[in-house]
């Protein structure tokens, strides 16, 4: 018998697709599709949400309307956690404008990805981050710490996990409120979930910080996430309708669905705050209005059925 005993009451489902989901899709949505996503999110009951970044919009022309979103958005700002990447001084600079309470910095394990996706080292990109991430909690401003290629690299093959476990202490150090563990192309199996948690344990990383944050590549990512929960992480990223991917990294699928994550924690009895028939029909909305394809298999399956 499948003991639950170790599983968490709740879990706080942190929806990053209007911004790590949208930034990979072909279509470019309207900023006012955009503002309403977020609102049906929000009216679903998910309490914490990505709505968009502050990177050049040469470089992810889907999110280049983050400014006029922040503003569609403004009435909601001091009532809801959401929060946007920023991957600079400007980008903050913008955040702060906006009125957000979060922010959020993307930083690598490896240094291929570092490369591919920061134009810089490890390091290098620390180092940028480091200022970024003290001026914002100067500000009152709570910063996440997304760490990428946690498990696996597709140029340098698998991750050792001292060095994700550096890169988190690093970001500790500069002040980020919570990590998010990346498997960035989707590779990960639940025994090197544990293994890295481990090595979380060993530098005193308290698992009340991490988030994860698992593609579905290899068809892993609710089995990483059950694991996840049995070793005391409560806070898991996902995306709806399993939008996404990674722009830098093109054997990364989609993220972990929101409608399948769901389906697994109410199926556990674990409570989430969500509404699971509107978030069906907020998948079902984005699907219709966008002619984006929903990738969730809990959503096919259920609004297959019900047609």
């Amino acid at each position: 018998m499948f003991d639950r005993s170790g599983l968490p009451k709740s879990v706080t489902v942190y929806e990053v697709g209007p911004r790590d989901g949208l930034q990979n899709e072909a279509v470019i949505l309207p900023t006012t599709v955009k503002a309403e996503l977020v609102k049906r999110l929000l009216n679903s009951g998910i309490s914490a949400i990505e709505v968009a970044s502050f990177v050049r919009p040469d470089i992810v022309p889907a999110l280049a309307d983050a400014d006029e979103l922040l503003v569609e958005l403004a009435p909601m700002l001091s009532t809801h956690r959401m929060s946007a990447l920023v991957p600079n001084q400007k980008g903050l600079d913008r955040a702060l404008k906006s009125g957000l309470q979060e922010i959020a910095v993307f930083a690598s394990a490896t240094e291929s990805f570092a490369r591919a996706n920061l134009n810089n080292s490890v390091v290098g990109s620390l180092d940028i981050f480091g200022p970024v991430i003290r001026t914002a909690r100067d500000a009152g401003i709570r910063v996440r710490g997304y760490i990428s290629m946690c498990f696996s690299d597709p140029w340098e093959g698998k991750t050792a996990t001292d060095k994700v476990a550096d890169v988190a202490m690093r970001l500790l150090a500069d002040g980020v409120t919570e990590i998010s563990i990346g498997d960035t192309i989707g590779t990960a199996t639940p025994g090197e979930v544990i293994d890295l948690l481990d090595a979380f344990d060993s530098r005193g990383i308290s698992r009340s910080l991490l988030a994860v944050h698992f593609h579905d590549t290899y068809g892993q990512a609710l089995s990483n996430t059950l694991t996840a929960m049995l070793e005391g992480i409560t806070t898991i990223d996902s995306s709806i309708g399993g939008l996404g991917g990674c722009p830098f990294a093109k054997s990364a699928t989609g993220n972990l669905a929101t409608e399948d994550l769901v389906w697994q924690l109410h199926g556990l009895g674990i409570s989430t705050g969500i509404d699971f028939d509107t978030l069906l029909l907020t998948s079902a909305w984005l699907g219709l209005q966008t002619g984006i394809k929903v990738r969730s298999k809990t959503a096919i399956a259920l609004v297959g059925k019900n047609s």
